[in-house]
C-alpha cells in the first residue's frame, strides 16, 4: 500500500481509526505528516475523527498518535512481565525446544525427551568424553547420514525460526559445540539469554549470565550432571586432534614446567613426541627449550599410575563369581508354568458352572456350594503363583547383581585406560627439560584428589 501511495495510483487511505495504520509515533509523523501530503494521500480515521483536508486536527492526531504508543508499550511490558513470571516458575515458553526434547503435549509448558534425537545427544556426549573433537563429531554424524537438528525439525514438519539452507542436513562443528555446551541436558530449565532491544526493535542482545533465568529439575534430564561437567572440563583443555580426528589420551594435560605452556604433538616418522610449544626449533629464536617427551611411555606412566590408584582405593567385596547352575530357578520356572495352567482351568470349570446352573443341571444350593470350592482353590493357586514370581524377581536381582560384579571388577582393571576418566583425576602433567649428564627426565603430576 506504501509504494502504491508513493506511486500516487489512489488519492485516500482509510482506516477504522489511527492505531490500525500505525501505534508508533515516528511512523505518525513520518507517513501522516510528513509523506502523505507530499504524494498527495489524504488520510482518514473514521472512530478518531482525524483527516488530514481538516485543518486544526493535527494535534488531534498527535495525541491520539502518543495514547497509541503509549499503549503498545504498557502492552509490551505487561507481556513480558507474564513471560519473565513463567521463566521464574521453569515453565518453557519459547516456540520449539532444544534439539533432544519435544513438548508434552499434556503440557505445552513442559519438555520432554523426544527419543530419538535425545539418543543422538547422548551419542555426541560419549563421543567428548572419548576424546573426540567437535568437528571430527559432525563428522562422524554425517557419515552416520544423522539429519541436522534444523532438518529434523522439518522432516517432523515443525516449522522452524530459521530457513532451511541447501546443506542437505549436515552437521557443523558450531552446531556440535551449542550442544556440548546446554546445561538445559541435565535437567535445568535455563531461559533469558537473549532479549529484544526494545518493543519498537526487532534487534535481539544478549543478556549477562546473571541475569538468565535457571531453574533446577523442570524437566527429565538427557545427560547426568557428571557426565556433563566431565565434558566440560575436556572442552576447555582445548585438545588437538591427530590426523585421524581423534585426540591422544594426555592431550591438553601436559604442561612445559618451565613457561607453562602446552605441550604440542610431533612425530619423526616412527614415534609421536611431545615439545614445548614454544620451542621454536633450528635458525629460529628459541623461547624456550624443546622438553621433549615420548609420548607412549608418558601414556604408559599415567596409564600405570591410574591403574595403581584405582585399584588401591576401589575395593570391591569379595563374592564367589564362579557360574552355577541355578536349580531352585528351574524348579519354580516349572511350577510357574503348572500352576498357570491350573489357573486357566479353574476358570474355564467356573464358566462350566455357571452354564449347568443356568441350564437347571445344578441347584442354586449345588452351584453355590461348587462356586465357593472352585474360588477358594483359585484363590490358593493366586497366592502360590504370586509368591513364586517374588522368588523369582529376588533371584533375578541376585543374578544381576552378580553379573553388575563381574562387569566392575572386569573395568577396574582398566587394560584401556579411558580418556574420561584422565581427565578426571588429572589436574595437570608438567614435564622437565631432560638433565643432560644422566640423561633423566621428572614428570610432575597433579591429580585432582
Amino acid at each position: 500500500m506504501i509504494e502504491a501511495a508513493k506511486e500516487k495510483k489512489f488519492q485516500i487511505i482509510l482506516c477504522k481509526s489511527q492505531s490500525r495504520f500505525t501505534r508508533d509515533m515516528e511512523l505518525v509523523e513520518k507517513y501522516i505528516h510528513g509523506l502523505f501530503p507530499i504524494w498527495g494521500i489524504r488520510f482518514i480515521a473514521v472512530a478518531d475523527n482525524a483527516d488530514t483536508e481538516v485543518k486544526g486536527n493535527k494535534k488531534a492526531r498527535q495525541i491520539n498518535g502518543l495514547v497509541n504508543e503509549w499503549y503498545l508499550e504498557d502492552l509490551s511490558e505487561n507481556v513480558r512481565m507474564v513471560f519473565d513470571l513463567k521463566r521464574k516458575e521453569g515453565k518453557y515458553i519459547g516456540g520449539f525446544p532444544i534439539y533432544g526434547y519435544c513438548k508434552d503435549p499434556a503440557d505445552k509448558n513442559h519438555i520432554i525427551p523426544d527419543p530419538e534425537a535425545a539418543e543422538v545427544v547422548r551419542q555426541i556426549y560419549q563421543w567428548s568424553l572419548e576424546g573426540h573433537g567437535r568437528q571430527n563429531i559432525a563428522h562422524l554424524l554425517n557419515q552416520r547420514g544423522v539429519p541436522n537438528p534444523t532438518r529434523y525439525k522439518a522432516e517432523r514438519g515443525w516449522s522452524c525460526n530459521h530457513p532451511i539452507k541447501n546443506d542437505f542436513g549436515l552437521w557443523n562443528k558450531v552446531t556440535v559445540g551449542r550442544i556440548l555446551t546446554n546445561e538445559m541436558y541435565t535437567g535445568v530449565m535455563i531461559q533469558g539469554r537473549r532479549r529484544k532491544v526494545s518493543y519498537k526493535s526487532k534487534a535481539v542482545i544478549d543478556t549477562p549470565e546473571s541475569e538468565w533465568y535457571r531453574v533446577e529439575g523442570t524437566h527429565e534430564a538427557i545427560i547426568d550432571r557428571e557426565t556433563f561437567q566431565a565434558v566440560q572440563r575436556g572442552l576447555k583443555l582445548r585438545s588437538r586432534t591427530d590426523g585421524a580426528g581423534e585426540a591422544h589420551l594426555l592431550s591438553g594435560l601436559v604442561k612445559c614446567v618451565d613457561c607453562g605452556s602446552t605441550m604440542s604433538k610431533c612425530s619423526n616418522g616412527k614415534r609421536a613426541y611431545l615439545r614445548c610449544k614454544l620451542y621454536a626449533g633450528s635458525g629460529k629464536e628459541k623461547l624456550c627449550t624443546r622438553h621433549s617427551v615420548r609420548l607412549d611411555q608418558l601414556i604408559d606412566l599415567i596409564s600405570d599410575r591410574i591403574r595403581y590408584y584405582v585399584q588401591t582405593y576401589y575395593q570391591l567385596d569379595p563374592v564367589d563369581l564362579r557360574p552355577q547352575k541355578d536349580t531352585r530357578r528351574e524348579t519354580l520356572e516349572q511350577e510357574q508354568k503348572s500352576l498357570t495352567v491350573q489357573l486357566e482351568k479353574r476358570s474355564q470349570a467356573l464358566k462350566a458352572l455357571y452354564l449347568d446352573k443356568v441350564a437347571g443341571i445344578l441347584s442354586e444350593s449345588q452351584f453355590v456350594e461348587l462356586n465357593q470350592s472352585f474360588l477358594q482353590e483359585k484363590s490358593r493357586l493366586e497366592r502360590r503363583l504370586q509368591s513364586i514370581k517374588e522368588e523369582l524377581a529376588e533371584r533375578e536381582r541376585s543374578q544381576q547383581q552378580t553379573e553388575l560384579m563381574e562387569r566392575a571388577q572386569e573395568l577396574l582393571k582398566l587394560k584401556t585406560v579411558p580418556r574420561e576418566l584422565v581427565v578426571g583425576l588429572v589436574e595437570k602433567i608438567e614435564i622437565c627439560e631432560k638433565n643432560p649428564e644422566t640423561g633423566q627426565q621428572e614428570v610432575k603430576v597433579s591429580w585432582r584428589f
